[in-house]
């Protein structure tokens, strides 16, 4: 290996990078609860498929009102305490599972999952921008993947544990409000820590008191591709882990139980693609690696959509070992060299979430049409995320990269 490879994060930066990391997990269970909460909302409530959706509307639009306000109070107090209050609000959402289940109206459950969206958003908007800080940016792409890695542990054992408790082989399914219970007060637990440790802020040359604005955000160009590239991604990846069990069941290829298992397959796959390519990415560079993952998602879509059976499965779980860099690697490319406007540009790019609200549409398409088609939704997603990449590989070409 090279003696010259810039370092993944500086000594000093341990410590921080240990603990936000942590905060991944975090998240990537709560959302990837969401996956399994359609089908038990189906089944229990009597909903439909694009009725269900609103989990992910409601939890999702979260993150789009609440990512300006994050960006705002994290620029003006700080990393730690816009993690801390996260967490707070968080957990507030989980507990509030315990009156919605006692209610048992459809309501009470979306108004918690919408407190839980805006402490995520708190959250994310502070940890994504500033793992890409904490070293040097050669490295922010890799580093903001290895810290992902752990984002897609926790879908995985969400998926595994929470599947398993909602959809047992007997046919009856658990109480939802007992996991969220013992997720609330694991986060508040979480938030305390956080209360007192010290999470250093990262100062830039170019800091001052008018930094941030959005008017200049919106003046580097490849920000605003790298803003539509991550919400195309976010409308593609959520909607498809959201869709996943309704299409495997109503396909008739594996019952309810077998469905919540395989999704766990895939997200550890997921998980296995953001460690793979966190380690390739400190050789090959961020955008080229996006191009052909990009190109990998966009041919899984196409094998789903020719409906093969067996096949387009396969074809539906190796996606996921594409489209695993995506997240983190947009998001540092898209804040690279922004300087003092990280911060702000994180909290635009934490909007993005609100593309899971794209399962509704993918409900609706379903319930209209048939199983297969809602897929050409995230194919047009992958395919904006291979028009970003491949600008980007044109740009550094015309720079006088390799």
């Amino acid at each position: 290996m090279n003696s010259n490879q810039p370092k993944l994060t500086d000594r000093r930066y341990v410590v921080p990078f240990v603990l936000i990391t942590t905060l991944f997990f975090l998240w990537g269970f709560a959302r990837a609860i969401l996956d399994v909460l359609n089908k038990h909302f189906q089944d229990e409530l009597h909903i439909s498929i694009a009725q269900s959706a609103w989990i992910q509307v409601t939890t999702y639009l979260g993150y789009f009102l609440m990512a300006i306000p994050a960006g705002l109070f994290i620029n003006r107090y700080g990393y730690r305490r816009g993690v801390v209050l996260g967490l707070l609000l968080f957990g507030a959402g989980a507990l509030a599972f315990i009156p919605a289940s006692s209610w048992g109206t459809f309501h009470a459950f979306l108004g918690a999952l919408f407190v839980i969206g805006c402490g995520l958003t708190f959250l994310e908007t502070a940890a994504n921008p500033y793992v890409t800080e904490l070293g040097s940016r050669e490295t922010s792409s890799s580093r903001l993947n290895l810290s992902q890695t752990f984002n897609g542990m926790g879908c995985f054992l969400a998926t595994l544990i929470v599947g398993q408790f909602l959809f047992s082989s007997d046919g009856t399914g658990g109480d939802v409000a007992v996991p969220y219970t013992v997720i609330g007060v694991v986060v508040v637990l979480i938030a305390l820590v956080f209360s007192r440790v010290d999470l250093p802020e990262i100062a830039h040359d170019d800091d001052n008191g008018q930094a941030g604005g959005l008017g200049k955000l919106f003046t580097h160009p490849m920000f605003v591709f790298g803003l539509l590239a991550l919400l195309a991604y976010e409308v593609a990846e959520i909607s498809i882990n959201s869709y996943f069990v309704n299409f495997v069941t109503g396909q008739n290829l594996m019952d309810k139980l077998s469905a919540s298992r395989v999704i766990s397959l895939a997200l550890v796959i997921f998980m296995a693609g953001r460690f793979i390519g966190s380690w390739v990415m400190r050789t090959v560079r961020a955008e080229v690696m996006l191009l052909w993952c990009a190109v990998g998602t966009v041919a899984c879509m196409l094998v789903v959509l020719l409906d093969l059976g067996t096949v387009s499965l396969v074809a539906l779980i190796l996606n996921y070992l594409f489209e695993a860099i995506m997240f983190p690697t947009i998001f540092s490319l898209a804040v690279r060299g922004l300087g003092s406007l990280t911060k702000t540009a994180g909290s635009v790019l934490m909007m993005t979430p609100v593309g899971g609200c794209g399962f509704l549409l993918m409900g609706y398409v379903a319930d209209r049409t048939n199983l297969v088609l809602p897929f050409v939704i995230p194919l047009l997603g992958f395919a904006v995320v291979l028009c970003y990449a491949a600008r980007l590989v044109r740009n550094k070409q015309e720079e006088g990269g390799e």
